[in-house]
């Protein structure tokens, strides 16, 4: 199904067109999710494939936590935020997807990347901060920066989480935040 944004921007639309196909490739079954701006144009798309269960939150930390219960059930879970959600999600990504072994696929818009287009003071510092964030969390991560490859690197994301049995993230900078 092709899905046309209001915006006209296609570049935008085709970059999110790659993105929920290769989440559909890679088998992921649900998304958790607190709407953010830099990738929101997948929403439309997710809401309109039948294939996802789509679960709207008011934390990123209680969309870990509903993730994990539902990777725990055999779902195969996306959660969908901002980098700043990472700040908001720590403890629940420790205290409950580490501690447990707990496959959960983030989707993470890199506000305040030198690439984001819409960068201001309040995004630039917090930006700074998130691989070292995803570093000391132990959380394996790839920056994404463009749509090149994009379907075979969430194949090869989902399938590592498995193999590892923890959380791991793409981080979606350059074309995705333009």
């Amino acid at each position: 199904m092709r899905v046309i944004f209001p915006t006209g921007d296609n570049v935008e639309a085709e970059l999110a067109q790659k993105l929920v196909g290769g989440l559909k490739q890679a088998g992921i079954d649900l998304v958790t999710y607190l709407p953010e701006t830099r990738l929101s144009q997948i929403l439309p798309l997710l809401r309109a494939d039948p294939s996802f269960t789509l679960v709207p939150v008011a934390s990123e930390s209680e969309a870990v936590t509903i993730g994990a219960g539902a990777a725990l059930t055999g779902k195969q879970v996306a959660i969908y935020m901002e980098c700043t959600g990472l700040y908001v999600s720590c403890y629940t990504l420790v205290s409950i997807a580490r501690r447990y072994g707990v496959p959960l696929l983030l989707v993470v818009a890199y506000l305040g990347g030198m690439a984001d287009q819409r960068n201001n003071s309040v995004y630039a510092v917090s930006g700074t901060y998130i691989e070292p964030l995803l570093e000391a969390l132990q959380i394996q991560f790839q920056i994404i920066k463009s749509g090149e490859r994009l379907e075979t690197d969430i194949q090869d994301a989902v399938r590592h989480m498995h193999a590892l049995k923890l959380p791991v993230a793409l981080v979606f900078s350059g074309d995705f935040t333009r």
